[in-house]
């Protein structure tokens, strides 16, 4: 590994290198807060699907792209003297040690969750009216769930046993099924919204990150389907032209071709 001296000369070469495209590259220079933002958003994306695949190399890649928009950021923020790379970092390094008192105070504390109950709790004192309000509004539904439920968890707010929460999963999908049975839309909406909801509550009690668990299955799905639709071409058909029971099969080879899939 780097020492400090040649981590801290390499960051100052990714400076230098972002001060000189932001003057001489076309691209670059004409780039705002605004137009990075969904590029941003993307490369977060594929930084978290090399951590799934647990490809390192291609995490230190991702790693490096989400860096270079940090610095991209910091730079423009420069320009208009608002912020630079060196706020960005005292920033971050003052909330993290106002934030572990048991480190950089004289706070004891037990455990993980008395980390995160203090978290929250310092987060109130500083001014935040909710501990909601660190949840960002533009996260996917799942990932916004269980942010939220870890959060309320935070300040005491919470189940006390797994076997708690699976009651109410239970319940949770009575109350669809119900709904379902009079097949009423709006209700069955709310009701499906009140199971996911309830069963991302269980995954976070199993210690499961439901956003995790359900790409995992998501990928599995792509490569079983997408062993299919090789051996339909192989034999010169067309899915739509095969009956449910001639996919089956390569479905169930599919699972086991391929044992980590």
């Amino acid at each position: 590994m780097n020492s400090r001296a040649d981590q801290l000369k390499a960051f100052d070469r990714l400076l230098t290198i972002m001060d000189e495209l932001r003057e001489k590259c076309p691209w670059d220079k004409k780039q705002t807060l605004q137009s990075l933002r969904h590029l941003t958003i993307e490369e977060t994306y594929e930084l978290g699907d090399a951590i799934l695949e647990n490809d390192l190399n291609e995490v230190k890649k991702e790693l490096g792209d989400v860096l270079l928009h940090i610095v991209f950021y910091s730079k423009i923020g420069s320009e208009t003297n608002d912020f630079d790379i060196a706020d960005v970092c005292h920033t971050i390094c003052d909330k993290l040690v106002s934030r572990h008192p048991h480190i950089y105070g004289d706070v004891t504390v037990e455990n993980e969750e008395d980390v995160k109950r203090n978290w929250e709790n310092l987060k109130l004192k500083e001014g935040k009216k909710s501990v909601l309000e660190g949840v960002p509004n533009g996260l996917p539904a799942l990932v916004k769930a269980n942010r939220i439920q870890d959060k309320v968890s935070g300040v005491g707010f919470d189940w006390e046993k797994p076997e708690q929460v699976w009651e109410k999963v239970q319940e949770e999908l009575s109350e669809f099924q119900n709904e379902v049975q009079d097949n009423n839309k709006a209700k069955m909406e709310a009701e499906f919204g009140d199971v996911m909801f309830s069963m991302v509550n269980y995954a976070r009690f199993l210690d499961i990150n439901p956003e995790n668990a359900l790409e995992r299955t998501n990928k599995k799905f792509i490569r079983r389907f997408q062993y299919l639709e090789a051996k339909a071409k192989e034999m010169g058909k067309s899915l739509k032209d095969m009956t449910l029971e001639e996919m089956d099969v390569f479905w169930e080879e599919a699972k086991t071709f391929n044992q980590t899939s």
